[in-house]
């Protein structure tokens, strides 16, 4: 079973989220550590892997968040910022359709922010021997400039990089040679990538970003199956048929999956089962980035993968 290894992840700016749910006709308020490698950290501490968390925090938010990410029993590594962190307010008191109420975005971090969060992120990936770089919750927050620095110089010294990122920040990391890139169809399409997510498109996409750079690469397709690339065979990934309660997050779950598979030294394969069965857990449940790893264990034995016809 993968675990108990070590992977750090950088969180640029984590966001506090408040969701409002029904409770046999009261609100309740849910109140949470949340972004993406927020999320995605959750998921790996779920399989029994160590989690470090590199990320910027400050104003009443981030002095929250500092003891909601402790509560998730994740190592904790931070840049004390001059901005408070973002954050949300949901209500999905009428189902599963969430009403926003309010939004506040992160401020942009200053260059002594960015120099601090790179040398943190350096150091612990160093440590760890993997790390996984995720995206802010705003593109002001932090440069692609440093994504690429960092990809680069940690690829340099042996270590495995896994990014799940977009725009600027996807293309500044591709050339340093990340061991894994995960990315979405629509992503493809909306940066260029590919004309449109028809699956020969996406396939000539996957084998270019191979090409370029990325040693395998992984497409998510919403509810379709996804789509890898190790550079050898491109595998169709069948999750498990489940009803979604939360749609959100699965692709943060699958990638958080497929990293912790790859710290722990499993094959290939392994490594997209474990993903697609934390992407399917992930949907099933409220709580983005939750689940047991009892659970993801026996999903991956559903998970279907068949070369691309």
């Amino acid at each position: 079973m993968t675990g108990g290894q070590r992977v750090t992840v950088l969180a640029p700016s984590p966001i506090l989220t408040v969701t409002v749910e029904d409770r046999a006709g009261s609100a309740e308020l849910h109140v949470h550590a949340g972004g993406q490698g927020v999320w995605q950290a959750r998921m790996l501490g779920s399989l029994g892997t160590s989690v470090c968390l590199c990320a910027a925090l400050g104003g009443e938010t981030g002095r929250l968040l500092e003891q909601l990410i402790a509560v998730d029993g994740v190592e904790l590594r931070t840049v004390h910022s001059a901005a408070r962190n973002g954050g949300y307010v949901h209500d999905r008191r009428t189902g599963a359709e969430r009403v926003e109420i309010a939004t506040e975005d992160a401020a942009p971090l200053d260059r002594h922010e960015l120099d601090g969060l790179y040398e943190l992120t350096l150091a612990s990936g160093l440590e760890s021997g993997t790390v996984l770089l995720s995206g802010p919750q705003a593109d002001s927050v932090i440069p692609a400039s440093l994504y690429r620095r960092l990809a680069h110089d940690l690829t340099a010294n042996d270590v495995r990089v896994v990014a799940d990122l977009s725009g600027d920040r996807l293309e500044a990391v591709i050339d340093a040679g990340v061991d894994l890139l995960k990315v979405s169809d629509d992503e493809l399409v909306e940066h260029g990538h590919a004309p449109s997510t028809e699956l020969g498109d996406l396939v000539t996409a996957l084998k270019d970003l191979q090409s370029h750079g990325a040693r395998r690469v992984v497409v998510s397709r919403a509810g379709e199956p996804a789509l890898a690339y190790d550079g050898e065979r491109i595998l169709v990934v069948t999750p498990p048929p489940v009803e979604a309660a939360e749609p959100r997050g699965a692709g943060d779950s699958q990638t958080a999956g497929m990293t912790a598979g790859l710290a722990a030294g499993d094959d290939w394969e392994s490594v997209l089962r474990t993903g697609a069965a934390c992407g399917a857990l992930n949907v099933v449940r409220h709580g983005l980035g939750t689940g047991g790893a009892d659970t993801v264990e026996v999903l991956a034995e559903r998970v279907g993968l068949a070369p691309l016809e």
